[in-house]
């Protein structure tokens, strides 16, 4: 089956990932609150938030490596396993560093079943359809988000909050197995292509350096440290504003929910401003939007603030993805993406400790504005982004007349010819 053939798959996928996603975003604040509980202070709930993406700092690219040379499906279930040993074992343990540990561990999973979902779009999609194809697989993830929240604002609550977060997180858990429902047949063996050979791996610098693949990874750990932020921090800010636990998941929700509406709508939205404008606007804006979280809104106001946010952030995931898929060579893509997973969960190491480090010393809204000045400096590398990757200038330019020159050299056929490469339609 070519790629692009039958979007079944991809259906099936975005459920899955709904699925995963919610039982993570579910985990998230019922961890944040259940720390709480236990005793932990705002430098100890930026410790634990960071725990969760330090362990997948080290295992993504290893990970990307293996999915570039086989399949992507069977990171799938393993990401779902160890998401929902991860989240029902943070309810079941009274130690923080035990949680710590065992958010470390969902953190694992989550990085499995992405880095295996999104090199299965990449390889399952045709070029012209990345970029809605992105934008549909993230919609899985904001309804995770959307619910998720709501989900743990309703289970967590009352005197006993230790109590009924760890069940929130047991519920969690069990709310990520579901998504095994949905993994069934959803790779297609025969887009896997010829497998590169191992000794032919290209070096990790020469993924960096190519043009695209910098501004993508900056785009991206910026636009999810602010969500990871907004999950981990709204409810330290509603503990000391007195807003209920429930108020805040449905605050949460609604950012999710314009996520979801941003992406609905991101095709014609491309159409009209291009991926560059489209990126250094949203980012500019949200960058204005996260500073204002600092400010002592109304819970209305808030609400307001956050959907208009939840919609400029939809945006940077999906496209940077795309920027990174089409700017990497086509036999490290799965480790192109890997790579900017890695800046992602770096970016959720770093920047909940400095989170947590800036409110111990600024107070619980100042994370927002160190997060507005994050997003302000993607807004202008985004600016700077190629709408084309040069790989792509076709076999005319230089660098397309050397990798076709090398490619035929290779297969011992002489040069491509121009009329035989293909082309694609960004």
């Amino acid at each position: 089956m070519a790629p692009g053939a039958n979007r079944g798959w991809l259906l099936r996928l975005v459920i899955a990932f709904g699925f995963a996603q919610g039982a993570v975003s579910m985990a998230r604040p019922a961890v944040s609150y259940r720390a709480l509980a236990l005793g932990a202070d705002e430098r100890a709930v930026g410790v634990i938030a960071g725990v969760y993406a330090l362990l997948p700092l080290f295992a993504a690219v290893p990970l990307g490596r293996r999915t570039d040379h086989g399949r992507c499906a069977p990171l799938l279930p393993a990401g779902v396993v160890l998401i929902a040993g991860g989240c029902a074992l943070s309810g079941a343990v009274n130690s923080l560093w035990a949680m710590a540990l065992w958010s470390g561990v969902m953190g694992l999973g989550h990085l499995c079943f992405v880095i295996g979902a999104q090199s299965l779009v990449a390889r399952q999609s045709a070029p012209h359809e990345q970029d809605r194809n992105f934008g549909h697989f993230t919609i899985g993830a904001s309804l995770g988000q959307l619910l998720g929240p709501v989900a743990a604002g309703v289970l967590i609550g009352g005197p006993d909050m230790a109590g009924s977060s760890a069940r929130a997180l047991v519920v969690a858990g069990a709310g990520a197995a579901v998504a095994f429902s949905s993994l069934w047949r959803i790779e297609d063996r025969t887009a896997v292509g010829p497998r590169v050979p191992r000794g032919a791996r290209i070096p990790v610098g020469g993924i960096l350096r190519a043009r695209g693949v910098p501004a993508g990874m900056l785009i991206s750990l910026s636009v999810l440290s602010a969500t990871d932020i907004l999950t981990a921090y709204l409810p330290v800010v509603g503990e000391h504003r007195g807003i209920a636990p429930s108020v805040i998941g449905v605050l949460l929700s609604l950012r999710a929910g314009a996520t979801i509406a941003c992406r609905l709508v991101l095709t014609p939205l491309l159409r009209l401003l291009g991926r560059p404008a489209l990126l250094t606007a949203t980012c500019f804006l949200a960058a204005l939007l996260c500073a204002g979280i600092a400010l002592a809104l109304p819970v209305w106001a808030l609400g307001v603030l956050l959907t208009a946010l939840g919609f400029c952030l939809g945006v940077g995931q999906p496209l940077s993805m795309t920027t990174v898929v089409q700017a990497a060579p086509d036999e490290a893509r799965s480790t192109a993406l890997a790579l900017r997973l890695t800046g992602n969960r770096l970016g959720q190491v770093a920047a909940p400790a400095a989170a947590g480090l800036v409110a111990g010393v600024a107070g619980v809204a100042a994370p927002f504005v160190l997060l507005g000045a994050l997003l302000l400096l993607s807004s202008g590398v985004a600016l700077r982004s190629p709408e084309r990757p040069e790989k792509e200038a076709g076999p005319e330019g230089p660098r397309g007349r050397g990798r076709a020159a090398r490619q035929g050299r290779t297969a011992g056929q002489g040069p491509t010819r121009p009329g035989l490469r293909r082309t694609r339609d960004l």
